[in-house]
């Protein structure tokens, strides 16, 4: 993805090649089924690789983040501070995070992890469904 930015007539251009999208996936949460692409990280094609994955879910404010079957370290992508529909990977927990919205760690109207996750991908289309996702629902995610 580029990314070309003008600021006080500065011109910064990123070419991060770690958000390009890989692998498509559907996750299932209860009633709630949403798609999502996941970028070509390490920890992306790991989790590829593990599908299809089922838990349950726990809930943490407008986070839903589950335990799954691979381990990884944080990637060179990690961060706090996510965007609506983004996916992360939060190592201490061997969770997948769907984010999308505050959490209790956030600050004013920012969507913030526990601690870094490595951004995993994103979800297309529409978030609302998941704030009606309680605790304990068994989550699949599976590929397209």
């Amino acid at each position: 993805m580029i990314i070309d930015y003008w600021r006080k007539g500065l011109r910064l251009i990123v070419d991060d090649l770690s958000e390009e999208m890989a692998e498509s996936i559907v996750i299932k949460a209860g009633e709630v089924t949403v798609e999502a692409e996941l970028n070509d990280s390490g920890t992306a094609k790991a989790i590829v690789e593990a599908l299809p994955i089922k838990a349950k879910a726990q809930r943490w404010g407008g986070e839903i983040y589950f335990s799954i079957p691979v381990t990884c370290e944080l990637e060179g992508n990690s961060r706090e501070v996510m965007e609506a529909g983004e996916l992360g990977y939060w190592p201490p927990g061997t969770a997948f995070c769907i984010f999308f919205g505050p959490t209790p760690a956030s600050q004013k109207d920012e969507i913030r992890a526990a601690s870094e996750v490595s951004v995993l991908g994103r979800i297309k289309g529409d978030l609302s469904g998941l704030w009606d996702v309680p605790n304990g629902t068994e989550v699949c995610v599976q590929k397209v």
